[in-house]
C-alpha cells in the first residue's frame, strides 16, 4: 500500500548553510533544555513544597500534571505546526510554558501549583515536538541526524542536572526558583528565536483543525494514564473503567481520523513500514531507558547503601554513554546517509548491558554495574533520537510535525507505561522474594523501602536487600527482552538513503 504525500511544499530558493542552521538552533537548544529540565527538576523539591503548601498525599499531582499535559499536547502542537506557521506555533507554545513557570512560582496552594504545572506541560509539548520538527524543516534528511544528535544529548543532561539543580534551589534560595529560573533563560531563548530563526516559506494549504480528534486523543491518554497507575495496585473498578475508556477512545479515534480532512495523527503514515517501526523502536527504547533510570538508583540506595545524591551521580556511565554516542551517530549518518546498522548495533549493545544488569545481587561489584550502565547508555545513544529521523524520512514535508509528534508520543508512552510495567514486575518479585521476612504492610515505594529498612533488625534488612536485588534483576531481564525485540524490529527497516535536499519528499521505503 502506498502513501500519498501531502501537497504542501517548501519554496526556499537555497538551503540554509550550516552556520545559519546553528544560529537558528541556538534559541531552540535553550528552549529544549528548560522544557526537559522541568520533567526532573521538581523531584528533589517535593519535600520543601509539601512543607510549605501542605498535602503530602497529593504531592504526586505536581509531577503527573506536567507529564500528562505534555503527552496530550505533543501530537496536537505537531499538527498545528504543520497547518500554520511553525515558528509562530513554537513561539506560542514556549510563551505558554514561560507563563506557566511564572504562575508556578507564585502558587499558594498545592492545587494551584498542580494546575499551573499543567499549564507548563501544555506549552512543553509544543517545545519538544516543535524543536525537532523545526530541525527537520531546516536541514536536509541526511543532515537531520547531525543536528538532532546534538538535540538528543539535552535529555540525558536534563535528567542528570534537574534533580541536582532542584536540590540546590530547595536547600538555598527556595523551591520557587526552579520555576523562576526558566524566565531569564526563556527571555534569552525568545530573543534568539525571533532574530535568528528563519524557516523556508511554505505554500499555503487548506487548514482544518481536527478538534474532535484532539479531544478524543486527550481523553484516551488521560484514561491510559489512569489505567497504568491503577493497574499497579491490582485489579479494581478503576482498572476496569479506565480500560474500557481506553478501548472506546481508541476505537472512536481511529474511526474519526480515517475520515478527518486534516487528522491530528494521519493514520496513512503507518502504511510506511519504516514509520511504524520507528514508532515501535521509540516506544521500546523509552521502556528500557526509564526502567534503568528509575530502578538503578533504588538498587544502589537500598542494596548498596549509597546516598540519594550518590545514586544520582552513579548514573553518569549510563548518561555518559548516551552523550558520547548520540552526536557521533548523528555525524556518521549525516556523512553516509545510512542508518539501519545503528538501531541493530545499538539494540545488541543495549541487550548485553541489560542482561549484565539482570545478574545483579547483593554483592555485585560497582565495576559490573558501571559496565552494564555504560553499555545500556551507548546502545541507547545509537538510535534513540534516530527513530525521529527515520520517521521524518518516511513522510512528506508537510507531515514532518505530525510524524515527529507521533514518534515522540510513542517514546513518551514507553517512558510512562514502561515504568508501570517494570514497576509491577519489581513489586511482584519483591513480594515473592521477601515472603514472611518483612513486616506486613511494608511499603515498597523507593523512599519507603529505604526509610523502613533503617529501623528494621539486621536479619530482616538482609532479607529485604536480597528481595530488592532480585526485583531489580527481574526488571533488567524484562529490559533485556525488550532490547532483543528492538534488534528483531530493526532488521526489518528498509535502508532508504537519506537525501541531501531539504525539499525532497520522502516516499521511499513506504509500503
Amino acid at each position: 500500500m502506498s502513501v500519498e504525500p501531502r501537497t504542501e511544499a517548501y519554496s526556499s530558493p537555497e538551503p540554509p548553510s550550516r552556520r545559519e542552521i546553528y544560529s537558528a538552533m541556538s534559541g531552540l537548544v535553550i528552549a529544549f533544555l528548560v522544557a526537559n529540565l522541568d520533567f526532573t527538576i521538581v523531584a528533589t523539591t517535593l519535600p520543601a513544597i509539601a512543607q510549605e503548601l501542605g498535602g503530602f498525599a497529593d504531592l504526586s499531582l505536581v509531577v503527573t500534571a506536567f507529564a500528562v499535559a505534555t503527552a496530550i499536547t505533543t501530537p496536537i502542537w505537531g499538527k498545528l505546526g504543520d497547518l500554520f506557521d511553525r515558528k509562530r506555533v513554537f513561539l506560542a507554545s514556549f510563551s505558554l510554558f514561560l507563563a506557566g513557570s511564572a504562575l508556578c512560582g507564585v502558587a499558594q496552594t498545592l492545587a494551584q501549583l498542580s494546575a499551573f504545572r499543567a499549564v507548563q506541560g501544555l506549552g512543553a509539548g509544543g517545545i519538544l515536538v516543535g524543536g525537532i520538527a523545526i530541525v527537520g524543516e531546516l536541514a536536509a534528511p541526511r543532515e537531520r541526524a547531525r543536528y538532532q544528535g546534538l538535540m538528543a544529548i539535552i535529555m540525558p543532561l536534563a535528567i542528570l542536572a534537574g534533580p541536582v539543580i532542584g536540590g540546590l534551589c530547595a536547600d538555598g534560595i527556595g523551591w520557587r526558583w526552579v520555576f523562576y529560573l526558566n524566565l531569564p533563560l526563556g527571555a534569552i531563548a525568545l530573543a534568539l528565536l525571533v532574530t535568528q530563526l528563519k524557516l523556508p516559506p511554505r505554500t499555503p494549504r487548506r487548514r482544518r483543525v481536527d478538534v474532535v480528534g484532539m479531544l478524543v486523543l486527550a481523553a484516551g491518554i488521560i484514561a491510559l494514564t489512569v489505567l497504568t497507575t491503577a493497574a499497579g495496585e491490582g485489579i479494581s473498578p478503576a482498572v476496569a473503567v479506565s480500560g474500557a475508556a481506553v478501548c472506546l477512545a481508541g476505537a472512536v479515534f481511529i474511526g474519526w481520523e480515517r475520515r478527518a480532512i486534516e487528522p491530528v495523527v494521519p493514520l496513512d503514515l503507518f502504511a510506511s513500514r519504516n514509520y511504524s517501526l520507528a514508532a515501535l523502536l521509540g516506544f521500546l527504547s523509552g521502556v528500557v531507558m526509564f526502567g534503568a533510570v528509575t530502578f538503578l538508583p533504588l538498587y544502589q540506595q537500598v542494596v548498596q547503601g549509597v546516598s540519594a545524591t550518590g545514586s544520582g551521580l552513579l548514573l553518569l556511565p549510563l548518561l555518559g554513554g548516551m552523550l558520547v554516542t548520540a552526536p557521533l551517530v548523528g555525524i556518521l549518518v549525516s556523512r553516509t546517509g545510512r542508518f539501519r546498522v545503528y538501531p541493530i548495533g545499538g539494540g545488541a549493545v543495549m541487550t548485553a548491558g541489560s542482561m549484565l544488569l539482570a545478574g545483579v545481587g547483593v554483592d555485585t561489584s560497582q565495576l559490573v554495574i558501571v559496565l552494564g550502565m555504560a553499555a545500556v547508555g551507548v546502545g541507547m545513544g545509537c538510535f534513540m533520537q534516530l527513530t525521529v529521523v527515520i520517521a521524518q524520512n518516511s513522510v512528506a514535508a508537510g507531515d514532518i510535525g505530525a510524524a515527529s509528534a507521533t514518534a515522540m508520543l510513542a517514546r513518551n508512552l514507553g517512558n510512562s507505561l514502561g515504568v508501570s510495567l517494570l514497576g509491577a514486575v519489581f513489586a511482584w518479585q519483591l513480594t515473592r522474594s521477601s515472603g514472611e521476612a518483612l513486616p506486613t504492610g511494608l511499603s515498597f515505594g523507593e523512599g519507603a523501602v529505604h526509610n523502613d529498612l533503617t529501623i528494621l533488625p539486621e536479619q530482616i534488612r538482609g532479607a529485604a536487600r536480597v528481595a530488592v536485588a532480585e526485583g531489580v534483576a527481574d526488571v533488567f531481564l524484562v529490559a533485556g527482552i525488550c532490547s532483543a525485540v528492538i534488534i528483531c524490529l530493526a532488521l526489518f527497516l528498509r535502508e532508504t538513503p537519506l537525501t541531501s535536499s531539504s525539499t525532497d519528499t520522502e516516499s521511499k521505503g513506504q509500503s
